[in-house]
């Protein structure tokens, strides 16, 4: 009796090792569709979901954000920047380049968030720009750092001598 539970034992891990081995494969047919032959295929890796970074623009131009503020930018002077609106801690950091007609704005993004900038008003004395953190899917992990990259705005006419006013929408 002794002897015959260790050879049902020994069966039974014998056939869980082979379903488990068998999971790893796929079975396809080797000859197409009704050859009645099949071969054992492992199956073709799946690259786990990941979310493709944007493409980089060339320096001064507006699109995605970097870390690095343009070449051949120009820091906007305290005195045209009216960055109140902000919280104590948001960076405050305007270059121009493109002769005035781009603006390079250091902003605030974390973990899943992505930092945007749209000029929303521009008019004769100042050009308004909404700062917003865009963020990433709900239930995905994030990291918990903040980063500061440079997000580049388009205006419709050089900024001259007009005052950049910064908001942070939510």
């Amino acid at each position: 009796m002794r002897y015959l539970t260790n050879v049902i034992g020994l069966g039974l891990i014998v056939v869980a090792v082979s379903a488990c081995g068998a999971q790893n494969q796929a079975a396809e047919p080797a000859a197409g569709p009704g050859s009645g032959t099949l071969s054992t295929v492992p199956p073709s890796p799946t690259a786990p979901p990941s979310s493709t970074p944007p493409p980089v623009s060339q320096p001064g131009q507006p699109g995605a954000p970097r870390q690095e503020v343009p070449e051949g930018s120009t820091k906007l002077p305290d005195k045209q920047l009216d960055a109140s609106a902000l919280p104590a801690d948001y960076p405050r950091e305007v270059y121009t380049s493109n002769g005035g007609t781009i603006l390079n704005i250091r902003g605030q993004e974390g973990g899943c968030g992505h930092a945007t900038a749209e000029a929303a008003q521009q008019d004769g004395n100042r050009v308004t720009v909404n700062l917003t953190e865009l963020k990433g899917q709900t239930g995905q992990m994030c990291t918990m750092d903040i980063r500061h990259p440079v997000i580049s705005v388009a205006l419709s006419s050089p900024l001259g001598e007009r005052t950049v006013v910064l908001k942070q929408m939510r």
